[in-house]
């Protein structure tokens, strides 16, 4: 009897929508013990270990870390593809009215964090490609946290966050395809090219199994991966050619969607969480976040997220371009502004992708989470406070 309620349990936990952004700060809680202890030299080694094989015209051996953020982030891409595609043919983004809102909430909340890590680190040869860093809204962490309020916020303003959070990651990928791809390598993007013309023809013909658009997505994987491109683009280059319906039919991309859902958020995120988190704590660390990428990560995520998401949503609803949702008000949405500032997943991945020295990923890190964990702290017990204030 006890093993059964303690399986119900441990169902209801993966059943709700706060279980992804509880196990990825269990899985950051177990990355920063792994990184401080004796145990530390081990986990790097394991990490920076080759797996794969290499021949003359085939090339897939790399080090655990790679694959992790190379090939396991891709499917983390391939997720987020179907959710921007489901969400502006059948969903929140799929009219004008219900879109503009998030959309250009999304706008400033990308803009404006930009500018101010450029504003600190413009004249840094070395800092300033980060420029990308608090771009990102952390989905997972944010909505996470936001379903811990339950029924003390209105629902409208959770669908809202999702919405905006999904242009936010679809900004992150254009920025990721267009600025941080270092060389580019014609012959291979050609083959990549010709791989998205098969998924495309079999859209085009209604082709409806899963596999003959993921098979092809894995050649262009490898060929995006070789083309100097980052290789996660190939995710969200399949999502987008996947079928899908306006209507309640069970379509290939939402069968793929459900399929992805779990594993992407109870098993790669954490993998990425606990690979990438991964910072040793030094005397003197806390100085990082006074230097100027420090300042620009920390500034950027806390007071440039919701600055930029509040700002352009007042002045969209001013001009009369778009208005509120239903029962939310403009408290409401400075509290959701201040969990945009949780960049954590999206802000590390990019780091890891502009800055070039080791050292400078780290302070990268470290900020990244200090700023995540004061917006999550500070969003959670603004929007509370209100929800007793009401």
């Amino acid at each position: 009897m006890a093993k059964l309620i303690n399986l119900k349990i441990f169902r209801r936990f993966f059943a709700s929508s706060s279980a992804g952004g509880i196990l990825l700060l269990i899985s950051v809680a177990v990355s920063l013990t792994l990184a401080n202890t004796n145990v530390a030299d081990d986990f790097n080694h394991l990490l920076n270990t080759q797996i794969g094989f290499s021949g003359e015209n085939l090339h897939l051996k790399y080090p655990v870390l790679s694959w992790i953020n190379d090939g396991l982030m891709a499917v983390f891409f391939l997720l987020v593809g179907l959710e921007i595609k489901r969400e502006t043919v059948e969903g929140e983004l799929s009219s004008f009215n219900q879109a503009i809102l998030p959309v250009l909430a999304a706008v400033g909340g990308v803009v404006i964090p930009a500018l101010t890590y450029s504003f600190f680190n413009h004249d840094h040869a070395h800092t300033a490609p980060g420029w990308g860093i608090p771009m990102a809204t952390d989905i997972a962490f944010a909505l996470g946290i936001l379903s811990l309020l339950g029924n003390r916020v209105p629902a409208q303003l959770k669908i809202f966050l999702a919405a905006l959070a999904i242009v936010d990651d679809l900004m992150a990928i254009l920025v990721i395809a267009i600025f941080y791809t270092k060389e580019l390598h014609t012959n291979y993007l050609l083959y990549a090219g010709a791989m998205f013309l098969l998924q495309m023809i079999f859209n085009r013909f209604k082709v409806k199994t899963v596999w003959a658009y993921l098979v092809p997505g894995i050649f262009m994987w490898y060929f995006i991966h070789h083309s100097g491109i980052h290789a996660t683009i190939s995710g969200v280059l399949t999502a987008l050619t996947l079928r899908t319906t306006e209507d309640d039919t069970e379509s290939p991309l939402e069968k793929l969607e459900h399929v992805l859902s779990n594993p992407v958020n109870f098993i790669i995120m954490p993998i990425f969480a606990i690979a990438n988190t991964n910072i040793t704590f030094e005397s003197g660390m806390s100085k990082g976040l006074l230097s100027g990428m420090g300042m620009g990560i920390v500034l950027g995520l806390v007071l440039g997220k919701p600055i930029g998401i509040v700002s352009m949503s007042w002045l969209a609803v001013k001009l009369k371009i778009a208005r509120l949702p239903d029962n939310v008000t403009w408290k409401h949405l400075t509290g959701l502004g201040m969990l945009g500032g949780i960049g954590f997943t999206m802000s590390v991945f990019i780091a890891l992708l502009s800055l070039d020295r080791a050292y400078l990923q780290q302070e990268a890190k470290f900020a990244i989470l200090v700023a995540s964990v004061f917006s999550g702290m500070a969003g959670f017990m603004y929007l509370k406070y209100l929800s007793k204030q009401q």
